[in-house]
C-alpha cells in the first residue's frame, strides 16, 4: 500500500459528491480518473516524510511488496488493462484529453465515506459551488493497493481526496455553472404573463 499525492492533473469523469454505480451496475463509488503525463513527478508518503517519484515506480513497489519476487511477473500481465491496473496509457481510450497522457482511475466505495474536497485555500467544496469539474486542474490524494482476492489480482488506486487548482477547458461533459448567465426577474402572476 502507498499513499501518494499527484500535483496539477486534470480531472476526467469526476463522481465527487455523489457516490454512483459504474454503468449502472455494481456498488455505489465516488470515482474519479487524473490525467497526468508519463513521467509526471508525483509525491510517496515515506516514514521520512514525501518523496518524489514517478507514478509507474509506485505501482512496481506496491507489486513487489504484495508478490515479492513474482512482482514484475504479475505486474506484466496487469499493465495496460484499466479493468485489472489503475494506472494505464490515456491513448487505448477515446475520450477527451487521454491522448498521450496517462490516466490514474481512483474509486472510493460509499462505505467508506465521501471523499475530501477542497478549494486552493483548503476550504470544502460542495457540488453547488460548481467545482471541481471535468477538464480543470486538480492535486489529489490516492492509496495504491495490490488486490489478490476471489476477484483475481490487480493494483487499484483508493480515492482519499481532490484540491481544485484552477480552471482547465471543460470537457465534453459541459463547462461549470455559473450564476451569472442569469438575470435577477420577478415571478410571473399569472401563466398568461410569462413571455
Amino acid at each position: 500500500m502507498a499513499i501518494v499525492k499527484l500535483q496539477t492533473a486534470r480531472l476526467s469523469f469526476p463522481d465527487l459528491f455523489e457516490a454512483k454505480q459504474f454503468e449502472g451496475q455494481g456498488p455505489f463509488s465516488y470515482r474519479a480518473a487524473f490525467l497526468l503525463s508519463e513521467n509526471t513527478p508525483v509525491m510517496l508518503q515515506t516514514a521520512d516524510g514525501w518523496k518524489k517519484t514517478t507514478m509507474q515506480k509506485v505501482i512496481e513497489q506496491v507489486a513487489n511488496e504484495a508478490w515479492k519476487a513474482k512482482g514484475p511477473a504479475i505486474l506484466k500481465t496487469l499493465e495496460g488493462n484499466p479493468q485489472k491496473c489503475c494506472w494505464y496509457d490515456g491513448n487505448i481510450k477515446e475520450y477527451d484529453g487521454y491522448a498521450d497522457n496517462f490516466v490514474l482511475s481512483a474509486s472510493r466505495g460509499q462505505d467508506k465515506g465521501r471523499p475530501l474536497i477542497v478549494d486552493t485555500d483548503k476550504t470544502p467544496l460542495t457540488e453547488k459551488d460548481g467545482k471541481p469539474y471535468a477538464g480543470c486542474y486538480v492535486n489529489g490524494t490516492v492509496e495504491i493497493w495490490a488486490q489478490d482476492n476471489k476477484y483475481g489480482k490487480g493494483i487499484r488506486a483508493t480515492l482519499r481526496g481532490v484540491q481544485f487548482v484552477k480552471d482547465g477547458d471543460a470537457f465534453s461533459a459541459g463547462t461549470p455553472v455559473n450564476d451569472d448567465e442569469f438575470d435577477e426577474i420577478e415571478a410571473p402572476e399569472t401563466e398568461d404573463d410569462i413571455a
